[in-house]
């Protein structure tokens, strides 16, 4: 059974938002989703990250994610939190390139300082994404049951 109600269709406008919304939002959280190219394919990472003047800045290690965010391509990070009370969600990416930084006392008195890793380990390289594009966008979470349709029916959805 198809759920047509009118609330269907009031929670699914989204939000675009602005860019100091979207800054003030990733400052909000720590983890998002890095988004590299390794031997011609996208890859995906989770890293815990510090805004910093304009930017983001992750610790890393020696390996993939490290190599892959040095080479002259794009790469990409999303984020996404929730606000409850509200019942609404949001998502911000932050496109550009990224370069490897070389710690300095400046880097260790601003993000460096704050910057922990989560894995044990050596996460002796800190990588800066220089933006070329910030967009967000927020929405209302909407309840399951407005989203019903003939497809959760096991039988009807080939899946009984």
């Amino acid at each position: 059974m198809r759920n047509n109600s009118p609330e269907r269709d009031a929670a699914s406008t989204v939000d675009v938002l602005g860019t100091n919304d979207c800054w003030d939002l990733l400052r909000g959280v720590s983890v998002g989703h890095l988004a590299v190219l390794v031997d011609g394919h996208p890859e995906i990472f989770p890293v815990n990250y510090k805004v910093d003047h304009g930017s983001v800045v992750f610790r890393t290690g020696e390996g993939t994610k490290l190599h892959a965010a040095a080479q002259p391509t794009a790469v990409a990070l999303e984020a996404d939190g929730t606000d409850q009370d509200k019942r609404t969600a949001w998502s911000v990416l932050v496109k550009g390139h990224a370069e490897v930084l070389e710690p300095s006392p400046e880097l260790m008195a601003g993000a460096g300082l704050t910057l922990f890793p989560w894995q044990a380990g050596p996460k002796d390289h800190f990588v800066r994404i220089i933006p070329t594009a910030v967009s967000g966008r927020r929405f209302t979470v909407t309840s399951p049951l407005t989203w019903w349709s003939h497809l959760d029916n096991p039988t009807r959805a080939g899946l009984a």
